[in-house]
C-alpha cells in the first residue's frame, strides 16, 4: 500500500475487545470498514464491524485468510502472536510493526529499550531463580515488586514483596520464568501520555492524564493531570522520545509515575489505544481511536486538542454495571457500554465520562457530586 488508505478500504484489527470496538467505530466515521480476527464468537468488536474471522492468532491458514480480506493490519492488545504478525507483514502493511509488539510484549525487552533510549524507569533486574531474587531484594530493599515478563495486565502477573517470607511463595506462583524485580517507587501520582505517530513521522500527544487504580484496575482518569506544567512537559517529551525510538506508526500509551521528589519515571508502554484515553472520545475533536485509525491508514494527524476537561470512570464488574439505570438517569454522564455478555468481577464492562469547561476540573467534593452514583469515596481520592 502506498499513500493514504482510500475511503471504503478495510482495516484489519487483531483482537475482538472493547479497544477494537471503539477503533472500528472511529474508522466507520472516516469511511472505513473493519474486519476483526478473534477466537471469540460475538466479541465486542465484531458486533460493530463489517466482518470477522474466527480463529487463533498463530494459525497460518487463518492468518492468510484474514490478510486476504483486509488492506492494512493493526492490533488492539499485546497478547497476540508476534510470529503471526510477521506472516501478516509479508502480506499486508502491519502498523505498529511486529518489532514494536515484541518490545511491548516482554518487560525485560521493554525496560532495556527504555533505558537504552535514555528514558528513566524504576530500578529493575531479571531473576531466574530464588537465589537471584534474594540477591536482588538485598540490593533494592523491600518493598519491591516481582513481575512476570510476559502476559501481565491489570495487576495480573505481579506480586508486592513486603517481607522476606513473601519471596519464595511469590517466586513459585508467578510464571513463566524468568521474572523481573522492580525497586519500589514512592510516587505522588500515576499519569499517562498517549501519542500518535503517522507514516511521515508527525507526532501528536494528548494532554497528560492522571490515573487512579482500585484493586490494580484503572478506576478513574482525570484530564488534564493536576501536576505542575514542567512535569507535564517532561512526561510528554518522554512519550515522544519513546514513540520516535520505536519508529512507531500508530498509537502509543506510556504509563508513568511521578515520584515524590518530582521525577517522572516510565512504568510501561502499550502500542495501541489505552483505557486511560477513553475520555478523548467525548472531550476532544479527534479521539485517541480516530488518531489510531488515521495513523494506521496513513492519513494526516490533526492536533490532539481538547475542548473540555474530563473525568472518566470505568464500570467494573457486576456491581458497577448494576448502576446502569441510575447512570442513564443522571444528567451530564456520558455512558459507553462494551457489549460484553458476562459481567465478571474485575472485568471492564464500560465507562462513563463527565465533561467540565476547560480549567474547571473540580476537586474531590465537586467530582463526587458530578459523578453521582459512581462517586468515589473520599478515601479513594
Amino acid at each position: 500500500m502506498t499513500g493514504p488508505l482510500p475511503p471504503g478500504a478495510t482495516i484489519g484489527i487483531i483482537g475482538g475487545g472493547q479497544l477494537g470496538r471503539m477503533s472500528a467505530m472511529a474508522a466507520a466515521r472516516l469511511g472505513y470498514r473493519c474486519h476483526i480476527l478473534t477466537p471469540e464468537p460475538d466479541s465486542p468488536a465484531a458486533q460493530v464491524c463489517a466482518g470477522a474471522t474466527l480463529g487463533g492468532y498463530e494459525d497460518r491458514a487463518v492468518l492468510r485468510a484474514f490478510a486476504g480480506r483486509v488492506d492494512v493490519v493493526t492490533f488492539e492488545f499485546e497478547n497476540v502472536s508476534a510470529a503471526g504478525l510477521d506472516l501478516l507483514a509479508a502480506l499486508r502493511p502491519v502498523r505498529p510493526s511486529p518489532a514494536v509488539l515484541r518490545v511491548s510484549q516482554d518487560r525485560l525487552a521493554e525496560k532495556r529499550f527504555l533505558n537504552d533510549a535514555g528514558v528513566p524507569t524504576a530500578p529493575w533486574v531479571p531473576v531466574a531463580s530464588l537465589a537471584e531474587l534474594e540477591a536482588a531484594v538485598a540490593r533494592f530493599g523491600l518493598p519491591a515488586i516481582l513481575k512476570t515478563t510476559r502476559l501481565g495486565y491489570d495487576g495480573h502477573g505481579q506480586a508486592r514483596l513486603d517481607a522476606p517470607a513473601d519471596l519464595a511463595p511469590a517466586f513459585e506462583r508467578l510464571a513463566p520464568k524468568p521474572l523481573m524485580l522492580e525497586g519500589y517507587v514512592d510516587f505522588a501520582c500515576e499519569i499517562s501520555v498517549i501519542v500518535a505517530r503517522g507514516t511521515d513521522g508527525t507526532m501528536r500527544a494528548f494532554d497528560v492524564m492522571e490515573n487512579r487504580h482500585r484493586n490494580h484496575v484503572l478506576d478513574l482518569t482525570l484530564a488534564p493531570a493536576r501536576i505542575p506544567g514542567q512535569t507535564a512537559a517532561a512526561a510528554t517529551a518522554l512519550a515522544r522520545r519513546v514513540a520516535e525510538g520505536l519508529e512507531l506508526v500508530g498509537l502509543l500509551a506510556v504509563e508513568m509515575f511521578v515520584a515524590a521528589d518530582g521525577r517522572v519515571l516510565v512504568n510501561e508502554i502499550a502500542p495501541r489505544p489505552h483505557n486511560s484515553g477513553h475520555w478523548t472520545i467525548d472531550a476532544c475533536p479527534a479521539s485517541q481511536f480516530e488518531m489510531h485509525v488515521r495513523a494506521v491508514a496513513g492519513l494526516p494527524l490533526p492536533p490532539a486538542s481538547r475542548h473540555s476537561d474530563a473525568a472518566m470512570k470505568n464500570l467494573v464488574g457486576p456491581e458497577e454495571l448494576a448502576l446502569w439505570p441510575e447512570i442513564l438517569a443522571t444528567p451530564g454522564l456520558i455512558p459507553h457500554l462494551y457489549g460484553k455478555a458476562a459481567a465478571r468481577p474485575g472485568r471492564k464492562m464500560g465507562h462513563v465520562t463527565r465533561l467540565f469547561p476547560r480549567g474547571a476540573l473540580p476537586g474531590p467534593f465537586g467530582l463526587a457530586a458530578a459523578l453521582g452514583p459512581l462517586a468515589p469515596s473520599q478515601s479513594e481520592d
